[in-house]
């Protein structure tokens, strides 16, 4: 397995309210464990509650007794949203946190995914496929077919999402199991990414750069060629190379 990791503030942000965490190796009874996470909040409210529940999870997900791999995930962000939301309860500055998130753990060719939020997972080779549904005001309306995918992109209200750690007791999650083969590659990503880039060059610029620390760079420099409205966060993911490399 080869990857390479990523975040950057952006253009116009002052903090950077994105937080990840890869882990190659095991955690607890996972093989291994990939997490980006996009925060809300005013000060510094979404920058705590991107990194807080990351370390969460990673915590309850280290150990945990479970074995099947979405039960161990599922524990872990439920158990990250019941602290998130203990923790804004406690500080008023941090009423209304919360933070998108999206995980990800491989064993051998199967993935297993889960998101709340519209932070995205991308399965790449000769097309890109987006695994992850994205929970926002504007992607619903998609759905039911009120607006197309074309006037999706320039919504006004495109960042609001529908579904977030720490906003409510109960959190809802998605679970994805995929196949991935040689030639594959993973992404991860946070919105400052999509909404900067579109699908097709996303592709092009994985496929196009030799090396994944390229692909990954090449990512957030066009995000931020293109405006960088937001904190840009990448993980690109080889799962079929011997060679492992992270920033």
């Amino acid at each position: 397995m080869k990857t390479f990791s990523i975040t950057d503030v952006g253009q116009l942000r002052e903090t950077n309210q994105d937080y990840f965490y890869t882990s190659e190796n095991p955690v607890g009874n996972l093989p291994n464990l990939f997490i980006v996470a996009d925060g809300m909040g005013g000060h510094n409210a979404g920058d705590y509650a991107s990194q807080y529940t990351v370390e969460q999870i990673v915590d309850v997900v280290s150990k945990s007794k479970e074995t099947d791999p979405a039960k161990i995930i599922k524990e872990g962000i439920e158990q990250a949203n019941s602290m998130l939301l203990e923790r804004a309860n406690e500080d008023i500055a941090r009423k209304g946190m919360g933070t998108t998130v999206v995980v990800l753990s491989i064993t051998d060719n199967r993935l297993v995914i889960a998101n709340v939020g519209d932070s995205r997972l991308y399965i790449i080779n000769d097309s890109i496929r987006q695994i992850t549904k994205d929970h926002s005001y504007v992607q619903e309306m998609v759905r039911m077919g009120e607006i197309d995918a074309e006037m999706a992109k320039d919504h006004p209200d495109k960042n609001i999402i529908t579904r977030a750690i720490g906003v409510g007791k109960e959190v809802t999650i998605d679970f994805f199991e995929e196949e991935v083969t040689h030639g594959d590659f993973i992404l991860m990503c946070s919105d400052g990414l999509t909404n900067m880039v579109e699908d097709d060059a996303i592709k092009s610029i994985i496929l196009g750069q030799r090396d994944i620390a390229e692909k990954a760079e090449k990512l957030v420099e066009t995000a931020n060629r293109n405006g960088g409205k937001d904190n840009i966060t990448v993980v690109v993911i080889e799962p079929f190379s011997d060679e492992v490399k992270r920033c």
